[in-house]
């Protein structure tokens, strides 16, 4: 959960291991994607490969094709004008990079209407994160960027609201490589900003360069 371009995609993919989500800039997420992970043992040599729940009759081991069919998925539904949708896109993955578990990538909250977006999508945008993240299993990433005063988080008040003991709600602060020379972050990661039972781990995702380079999930965590 965050706002939008907080990193919150990118940190989901570093937990899956592969390349696949869509990138680009401005509004990316617009459908929300329930990845259902199976870890298979490396050592059995399997290619990883997905499956979509609205395109069942095809196995992808390519996952350049992935992201394309996500794409694809969002535009159908939501059209190709920025709109946000709540009908999640289903994907199954079976991996040695992945966990056994079930993630999910949200839309970014988000307060301004741009494109074709409804008047109230700061309210569509709140009622989706909310409908999965108030589920009592559910662990709350809340993925807030460090080069913004991250007491300002739409993320992280709504997870104060939705998770009031604290117990399963994980800070995430991404964007620590591209903040002001002269700041830093060390009160937030210090969890004595705004404080969270888990506290927060930082997380330095690709650049723009390095996805421009093709700089791979496996080159990126050495």
């Amino acid at each position: 959960m965050g706002t939008q371009s907080s990193g919150k995609s990118s940190v989901l993919e570093s937990i899956v291991g592969l390349d696949f989500l869509p990138r680009g800039n401005g509004v990316v997420t617009r459908r929300p994607l329930e990845m259902r992970l199976s870890h298979i043992p490396e050592e059995q040599n399997i290619k990883p490969w997905a499956i979509f729940e609205e395109i069942k009759d095809k196995k992808f081991y390519d996952f350049n094709e992935v992201q394309k069919a996500i794409c694809d998925l969002t535009d159908k539904v939501c059209g190709s004008d920025k709109n946000i949708i709540d009908k999640p896109i289903v994907l199954n993955i079976y991996s040695h990079t992945c966990p056994d578990l079930t993630l999910i990538d949200l839309p970014g909250v988000t307060r301004i209407p741009i494109g074709q977006q409804p008047d109230n999508i700061y309210t569509v945008t709140k009622e989706m994160a909310a409908r999965y993240c108030k589920d009592e299993l559910t662990i709350i990433l809340c993925v807030v960027a460090a080069n913004v005063d991250i007491t300002t988080s739409d993320g992280l008040e709504m997870a104060r609201q939705l998770d009031q003991d604290g117990s399963r709600t994980l800070g995430v602060l991404t964007k620590l490589d591209i903040m002001d020379h002269g700041t830093d972050a060390k009160k937030a990661l210090m969890n004595q900003e705004v404080p969270l039972k888990l506290g927060y781990v930082g997380v330095k995702n690709r650049s723009k360069k390095d996805l421009d380079d093709k700089l791979s999930m496996k080159e990126t965590v050495r």
